[in-house]
């Protein structure tokens, strides 16, 4: 019953990140509907973002109040409605009343089923969870590169929604499943502290910050890499230098499988270490003048993996590190620090690219890496301090 549930709660996660790339593969399309300017795609992103941090910071207050497989099912229920929602759009402005539950549910989802996993899983399970959200993330612009093909854009979301309403339905389903692990649930969460109260624990504040740090350099990969070949690189078609967009993505996936099969036996904070060592020297390979694309599209796969297991780990860490009653609000602050991260580092690499060039691109990934680390080591510090 354990491995069935496991598997539900990947499901889960593949819901999660469904969503997450219909925005961006359906957008040229969408504009030309829509009669808008291409920029307009960055407010949709941004409010629901922003729908995410609120729901995210919202989390730990419905974790204690809602049983975490109830919080999933409501949570998918709300992107389901969000999807179609956007699907029957027939204008910019109706985007706007969907983003409200597109993203709160994103946000709810994510915080329950990590603080969840953290709680009753091991540091394996945690890395494996993260990969299941990268199959959802790499399958839905073929969803609607399929609909683009066959139909319209709306079907891209529509056909996701079903696809999502199914996994919603697996969820509800497997209710009896998380039986085993709700009466040590209930117990912590019944005295679990808020928000405010968690922000006052030693080493959260840098744990948050280093969390930040790490999604500016992870979302800003996921936004500039195709730029950074085409303005850096000679040789590269357009159609190439997209291609090359996957390339963290790809890292990504790499690096949390491997550390799904490793991470049990070197434990988080190695695992963190060796992972961002490994980023350094994909970063640094960057600063190499060497000729044609070959050594920068590996750089790029190597930063990804490198990258790959700090994410989970962080998380996996929360309750070891600040107790299993402050969890819940310790991840909600965290995922909230990883979405404003991701959702405003990008756009300060884009103002400080237009000004001095797409070339300063390793420099902006290692100043991001070494505050990662940095802030993560006198995290562990000051939380030693209190044991």
């Amino acid at each position: 019953m354990t491995g069935l549930l496991l598997a539900v709660i990947y499901l889960a996660f593949v819901s999660l990140g469904l969503p997450d790339s219909l925005l961006g593969s359906g957008w040229p399309a969408m504009q030309t509907d829509f009669g808008v300017p291409s920029s307009y795609a960055g407010y949709v992103s941004m409010s629901i973002s922003f729908m995410t941090i609120l729901s995210a910071l919202l989390a730990p207050t419905l974790i204690r109040k809602v049983r975490t497989q109830w919080l999933v099912v409501f949570s998918i229920l709300l992107t389901v409605i969000g999807l179609i929602g956007f699907s029957f759009s027939t204008s910019y402005g109706m985007l706007f009343l969907f983003v409200v539950p597109y993203g709160f549910g994103a946000g709810t989802v994510d915080s329950a089923l990590n603080n969840y996993v953290a709680k009753h899983y091991s540091s394996s399970v945690m890395n494996f969870l993260h990969c299941f959200y990268g199959v959802g993330a790499m399958i839905s612009p073929y969803i609607m590169s399929l609909a683009l093909a066959r139909a319209h854009w709306n079907e891209g979301y529509r056909w996701t929604a079903y696809i999502q309403s199914g996994i919603m339905l697996v969820c509800l389903l497997s209710v009896p499943l998380w039986r085993k692990n709700s009466e040590s649930e209930e117990d912590d969460e019944s005295d679990s502290t808020g928000i405010l109260e968690a922000l006052r624990i030693r080493g959260v504040i840098p744990t948050l910050s280093a969390f930040f740090a790490y999604c500016a350099g992870e979302a800003t990969c996921f936004l500039w890499t195709s730029s950074y070949f085409a303005g850096t690189k000679e040789g590269v078609s357009a159609k190439l230098a997209a291609a090359f967009g996957s390339l963290i993505f790809g890292g990504l996936m790499l690096g949390r499988l491997i550390s799904a099969f490793v991470s049990n036996r070197l434990g988080d904070k190695l695992l963190i270490r060796i992972g961002i060592a490994v980023e350094t020297f994909g970063i640094l390979l960057l600063f190499l003048p060497l000729p044609g694309y070959v050594f920068a599209a590996i750089a790029f796969v190597i930063i990804g993996t490198g990258m790959g297991p700090v994410y989970p780990a962080i998380q996996h860490m929360a309750p070891a590190n600040f107790g299993r009653k402050n969890s819940a609000a310790v991840i909600g602050l965290q995922m909230a620090s990883a979405y404003i991260g991701s959702t405003f580092m990008p756009m300060v690499f884009g103002l400080l690219q237009q000004a001095v060039g797409i070339g300063i691109m390793p420099v902006y990934l290692a100043v991001f890496a070494v505050l990662n680390i940095g802030l993560l080591e006198f995290a562990y510090r000051r939380i030693g301090e209190s044991a």
